[in-house]
Protein backbone atom coordinates (compact mmCIF):
# COMPACT_ATOMS: atom_id res chain seq x y z
CA UNK A 1 0.00 0.00 0.00
CA UNK A 2 1.72 3.32 -1.04
CA UNK A 3 1.68 6.72 1.26
CA UNK A 4 -0.56 8.34 -0.79
CA UNK A 5 -3.18 5.55 0.26
CA UNK A 6 -2.49 6.05 3.75
CA UNK A 7 -2.68 9.87 3.74
CA UNK A 8 -6.33 9.70 1.55
CA UNK A 9 -7.31 7.47 4.90
CA UNK A 10 -9.64 10.76 6.58
CA UNK A 11 -12.90 9.06 8.43
CA UNK A 12 -14.06 5.77 9.02
CA UNK A 13 -16.22 6.01 5.61
CA UNK A 14 -13.66 7.36 3.61
CA UNK A 15 -11.39 4.48 4.87
CA UNK A 16 -13.71 1.74 3.98
CA UNK A 17 -14.77 3.31 0.48
CA UNK A 18 -11.57 3.60 -0.40
CA UNK A 19 -10.42 -0.29 -0.01
CA UNK A 20 -14.13 -0.97 -1.47
CA UNK A 21 -12.81 1.43 -4.67
CA UNK A 22 -8.99 -0.33 -4.66
CA UNK A 23 -8.80 -3.25 -7.51
CA UNK A 24 -5.61 -4.44 -5.97
CA UNK A 25 -6.30 -6.84 -3.65
CA UNK A 26 -2.77 -6.51 -1.41
CA UNK A 27 -3.56 -2.34 -1.38
CA UNK A 28 -7.80 -3.22 -0.35
CA UNK A 29 -6.99 -5.75 2.01
CA UNK A 30 -4.27 -3.50 3.67
CA UNK A 31 -6.63 -0.24 3.14
CA UNK A 32 -9.36 -2.34 5.31
CA UNK A 33 -6.83 -3.35 8.29
CA UNK A 34 -5.37 0.15 8.51
CA UNK A 35 -8.91 1.40 8.68
CA UNK A 36 -9.98 -0.84 11.24
CA UNK A 37 -6.66 -0.33 13.23
CA UNK A 38 -7.04 3.48 13.25
CA UNK A 39 -10.47 3.26 13.99
CA UNK A 40 -10.72 0.83 17.29
CA UNK A 41 -7.33 3.20 17.92
CA UNK A 42 -9.90 6.52 17.96
CA UNK A 43 -7.96 7.78 15.31
CA UNK A 44 -10.60 8.50 13.11
CA UNK A 45 -13.52 10.18 12.86
CA UNK A 46 -17.05 8.46 11.50
CA UNK A 47 -17.70 10.61 8.47
CA UNK A 48 -16.14 13.76 6.84
CA UNK A 49 -17.34 15.91 3.99
CA UNK A 50 -14.54 14.77 1.75
CA UNK A 51 -15.28 11.18 1.83
CA UNK A 52 -15.59 9.92 -1.59
CA UNK A 53 -18.76 8.19 -2.81
CA UNK A 54 -19.45 4.84 -2.68
CA UNK A 55 -19.20 2.27 -5.92
CA UNK A 56 -21.89 0.42 -7.21
CA UNK A 57 -19.71 -2.14 -7.22
CA UNK A 58 -16.17 -2.82 -5.61
CA UNK A 59 -13.21 -2.63 -7.13
CA UNK A 60 -11.58 -5.76 -8.81
CA UNK A 61 -8.58 -6.76 -11.15
CA UNK A 62 -9.29 -7.80 -14.49
CA UNK A 63 -9.54 -11.91 -13.24
CA UNK A 64 -11.29 -14.01 -12.43
CA UNK A 65 -13.61 -13.83 -15.64
CA UNK A 66 -17.03 -13.81 -12.93
CA UNK A 67 -19.88 -16.26 -14.19
CA UNK A 68 -23.28 -17.47 -13.14
CA UNK A 69 -22.88 -19.52 -10.08
CA UNK A 70 -23.86 -22.74 -12.30
CA UNK A 71 -21.16 -22.32 -14.55
CA UNK A 72 -18.16 -22.88 -11.67
CA UNK A 73 -18.71 -26.75 -11.46
CA UNK A 74 -17.28 -29.00 -8.49
CA UNK A 75 -14.76 -30.74 -8.33
CA UNK A 76 -13.48 -33.60 -5.89
CA UNK A 77 -10.94 -33.06 -2.84
CA UNK A 78 -9.36 -35.82 -3.57
CA UNK A 79 -7.09 -34.29 -6.03
CA UNK A 80 -5.01 -31.30 -6.41
CA UNK A 81 -6.87 -29.59 -8.69
CA UNK A 82 -10.14 -30.38 -6.98
CA UNK A 83 -8.33 -28.62 -3.57
CA UNK A 84 -7.25 -25.79 -5.60
CA UNK A 85 -10.67 -24.97 -7.09
CA UNK A 86 -11.83 -25.31 -3.69
CA UNK A 87 -9.79 -22.84 -2.10
CA UNK A 88 -9.94 -20.34 -5.25
CA UNK A 89 -13.87 -20.35 -4.49
CA UNK A 90 -13.31 -19.62 -0.60
CA UNK A 91 -10.76 -16.88 -1.59
CA UNK A 92 -13.46 -15.11 -3.79
CA UNK A 93 -16.02 -15.25 -1.22
CA UNK A 94 -13.44 -13.66 1.64
CA UNK A 95 -12.48 -11.30 -1.04
CA UNK A 96 -16.34 -10.21 -1.47
CA UNK A 97 -16.38 -10.88 2.66
CA UNK A 98 -13.93 -7.99 3.11
CA UNK A 99 -16.10 -5.74 0.42
CA UNK A 100 -19.64 -6.17 2.45
CA UNK A 101 -18.06 -5.79 5.65
CA UNK A 102 -16.95 -2.54 4.55
CA UNK A 103 -19.62 -1.79 2.48
CA UNK A 104 -22.02 -2.31 5.61
CA UNK A 105 -19.47 0.53 7.51
CA UNK A 106 -19.73 2.89 4.79
CA UNK A 107 -22.90 2.64 3.63
CA UNK A 108 -24.80 2.88 6.75
CA UNK A 109 -22.46 5.29 8.44
CA UNK A 110 -25.45 7.70 8.67
CA UNK A 111 -27.79 5.68 10.36
CA UNK A 112 -28.69 6.00 14.27
CA UNK A 113 -26.53 3.36 16.00
CA UNK A 114 -24.02 2.93 18.66
CA UNK A 115 -20.02 3.36 17.58
CA UNK A 116 -19.82 -0.49 18.41
CA UNK A 117 -21.90 -1.27 15.51
CA UNK A 118 -18.96 -0.07 13.51
CA UNK A 119 -16.43 -1.52 16.02
CA UNK A 120 -18.04 -4.93 15.26
CA UNK A 121 -18.11 -4.68 11.92
CA UNK A 122 -14.45 -3.34 11.44
CA UNK A 123 -13.56 -6.38 13.58
CA UNK A 124 -15.05 -8.75 10.56
CA UNK A 125 -13.68 -6.83 7.71
CA UNK A 126 -9.83 -6.72 9.36
CA UNK A 127 -10.58 -10.71 9.92
CA UNK A 128 -12.06 -11.36 6.61
CA UNK A 129 -8.93 -9.67 4.83
CA UNK A 130 -6.80 -12.09 6.85
CA UNK A 131 -8.90 -14.72 5.35
CA UNK A 132 -8.33 -13.74 1.81
CA UNK A 133 -4.29 -13.67 2.32
CA UNK A 134 -4.43 -16.72 4.17
CA UNK A 135 -6.36 -18.67 1.42
CA UNK A 136 -4.58 -17.06 -1.13
CA UNK A 137 -1.09 -17.75 0.25
CA UNK A 138 -2.27 -21.35 0.88
CA UNK A 139 -3.23 -21.31 -3.46
CA UNK A 140 -0.19 -19.94 -4.27
CA UNK A 141 1.53 -22.77 -2.09
CA UNK A 142 -0.02 -25.45 -4.52
CA UNK A 143 0.84 -23.31 -7.98
CA UNK A 144 -2.00 -21.43 -8.33
CA UNK A 145 -3.58 -18.02 -7.43
CA UNK A 146 -6.62 -15.78 -6.54
CA UNK A 147 -8.05 -15.07 -10.37
CA UNK A 148 -6.86 -18.80 -12.10
CA UNK A 149 -10.16 -19.66 -12.37
CA UNK A 150 -13.55 -18.61 -13.06
CA UNK A 151 -15.92 -17.20 -10.40
CA UNK A 152 -19.43 -16.34 -9.80
CA UNK A 153 -21.12 -13.11 -8.87
CA UNK A 154 -23.94 -13.85 -6.24
CA UNK A 155 -22.90 -12.50 -3.78
CA UNK A 156 -22.23 -8.99 -4.15
CA UNK A 157 -25.29 -9.53 -5.82
CA UNK A 158 -27.58 -10.43 -2.57
CA UNK A 159 -25.91 -7.90 -0.84
CA UNK A 160 -26.53 -5.19 -3.80
CA UNK A 161 -30.44 -5.79 -3.36
CA UNK A 162 -30.23 -4.53 0.55
CA UNK A 163 -28.46 -1.48 0.05
CA UNK A 164 -31.26 0.89 1.47
CA UNK A 165 -32.43 -1.26 4.07
CA UNK A 166 -29.55 -1.98 7.20
CA UNK A 167 -31.95 -4.62 8.90
CA UNK A 168 -32.51 -6.18 5.58
CA UNK A 169 -28.47 -6.63 4.53
CA UNK A 170 -28.15 -7.94 8.13
CA UNK A 171 -30.25 -10.59 7.48
CA UNK A 172 -29.34 -11.63 4.09
CA UNK A 173 -25.46 -11.22 4.47
CA UNK A 174 -24.44 -12.13 7.76
CA UNK A 175 -27.18 -14.28 8.93
CA UNK A 176 -27.56 -15.87 6.00
CA UNK A 177 -24.71 -16.14 3.63
CA UNK A 178 -21.80 -16.13 6.57
CA UNK A 179 -24.33 -18.21 8.57
CA UNK A 180 -24.23 -21.18 5.56
CA UNK A 181 -20.29 -20.80 6.44
CA UNK A 182 -20.39 -22.80 10.01
CA UNK A 183 -22.70 -25.17 8.01
CA UNK A 184 -20.20 -26.17 5.63
CA UNK A 185 -16.44 -25.45 6.76
CA UNK A 186 -16.30 -28.45 9.54
CA UNK A 187 -16.84 -30.99 6.60
CA UNK A 188 -14.38 -28.82 4.71
CA UNK A 189 -12.10 -29.37 7.20
CA UNK A 190 -12.57 -33.21 7.99
CA UNK A 191 -12.30 -34.10 4.12
CA UNK A 192 -8.94 -31.88 3.70
CA UNK A 193 -7.61 -33.63 6.54
CA UNK A 194 -8.63 -37.02 5.06
CA UNK A 195 -6.70 -35.82 1.80
CA UNK A 196 -2.99 -35.40 4.03
CA UNK A 197 -3.72 -31.48 3.26
CA UNK A 198 -3.47 -30.27 6.45
CA UNK A 199 -2.25 -26.90 5.94
CA UNK A 200 -5.31 -26.21 4.20
CA UNK A 201 -7.41 -27.56 6.57
CA UNK A 202 -5.79 -25.31 9.37
CA UNK A 203 -6.43 -22.29 7.47
CA UNK A 204 -10.04 -23.45 7.41
CA UNK A 205 -10.44 -24.19 10.94
CA UNK A 206 -9.17 -20.19 11.77
CA UNK A 207 -11.91 -19.22 9.36
CA UNK A 208 -14.43 -21.34 11.05
CA UNK A 209 -13.63 -19.92 13.82
CA UNK A 210 -13.28 -16.29 13.18
CA UNK A 211 -16.96 -16.94 11.00
CA UNK A 212 -18.83 -17.87 14.72
CA UNK A 213 -18.06 -14.00 15.90
CA UNK A 214 -19.18 -12.84 12.79
CA UNK A 215 -22.58 -14.24 12.90
CA UNK A 216 -22.64 -13.21 16.21
CA UNK A 217 -21.77 -9.32 15.05
CA UNK A 218 -24.82 -9.84 12.58
CA UNK A 219 -26.87 -11.38 15.47
CA UNK A 220 -26.76 -8.95 17.84
CA UNK A 221 -27.38 -6.01 15.81
CA UNK A 222 -30.08 -7.80 13.99
CA UNK A 223 -31.75 -8.31 17.18
CA UNK A 224 -30.34 -4.46 18.95
CA UNK A 225 -32.76 -3.14 15.47
CA UNK A 226 -35.37 -5.20 15.97
CA UNK A 227 -36.13 -4.04 19.40
CA UNK A 228 -35.78 -0.62 18.81
CA UNK A 229 -38.62 -1.07 16.24
CA UNK A 230 -40.57 -3.67 18.72
CA UNK A 231 -40.44 -6.02 16.34
CA UNK A 232 -40.58 -9.93 16.48
CA UNK A 233 -36.75 -10.99 15.32
CA UNK A 234 -37.55 -14.45 14.09
CA UNK A 235 -40.59 -13.21 12.33
CA UNK A 236 -38.87 -10.08 11.00
CA UNK A 237 -35.89 -12.61 9.96
CA UNK A 238 -38.38 -14.75 7.68
CA UNK A 239 -40.08 -11.52 6.25
CA UNK A 240 -37.15 -10.03 4.92
CA UNK A 241 -35.63 -13.36 3.76
CA UNK A 242 -38.68 -13.84 1.29
CA UNK A 243 -38.29 -10.64 0.38
CA UNK A 244 -34.70 -10.40 -0.44
CA UNK A 245 -33.17 -13.76 -0.40
CA UNK A 246 -33.88 -15.94 -3.87
CA UNK A 247 -34.41 -19.90 -3.08
CA UNK A 248 -34.49 -21.93 -0.25
CA UNK A 249 -32.30 -21.86 2.81
CA UNK A 250 -30.52 -25.41 2.47
CA UNK A 251 -30.39 -27.85 4.98
CA UNK A 252 -28.40 -29.72 6.77
CA UNK A 253 -27.34 -27.18 9.77
CA UNK A 254 -24.88 -26.55 12.43
CA UNK A 255 -27.42 -25.91 14.86
CA UNK A 256 -25.10 -25.80 17.90
CA UNK A 257 -22.74 -23.30 16.01
CA UNK A 258 -25.62 -20.98 14.85
CA UNK A 259 -27.19 -20.83 18.23
CA UNK A 260 -24.24 -20.06 19.42
CA UNK A 261 -24.16 -16.93 17.43
CA UNK A 262 -27.33 -15.95 18.39
CA UNK A 263 -29.15 -17.78 15.82
CA UNK A 264 -31.44 -19.89 17.03
CA UNK A 265 -33.86 -22.50 14.87
CA UNK A 266 -36.67 -20.37 15.14
CA UNK A 267 -35.25 -18.55 12.61
CA UNK A 268 -34.68 -20.36 9.57
CA UNK A 269 -36.28 -23.84 9.93
CA UNK A 270 -39.30 -23.17 7.95
CA UNK A 271 -37.06 -21.39 5.29
CA UNK A 272 -35.79 -24.49 4.56
CA UNK A 273 -36.69 -26.47 0.82
CA UNK A 274 -37.22 -29.51 3.08
CA UNK A 275 -38.16 -28.32 6.42
CA UNK A 276 -35.67 -30.41 8.21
Amino acid sequence: MTASSVARIGSLRGGATLAILSADLDEKTELAQETARRWHDRRLSLRSPLDPDLPERPGRPARPVLVPPKATGKRSLHTLAGRIAMLHALAHIELNAVDLALDIVARFASEPVPHSFFDGWMRVAYEEAKHFRMVRDRLRALGADYGDMPAHDGLWQAAHSTRNDLTARLAVVPLILEARGLDVTPSLQDKMRETGDIESADVLKVIYEDEKGHVAVGAKWFRFLCARERKDPAATFKALVRANFRGALKAPFNDVARAEAGLTPSFYRSLTSTNS
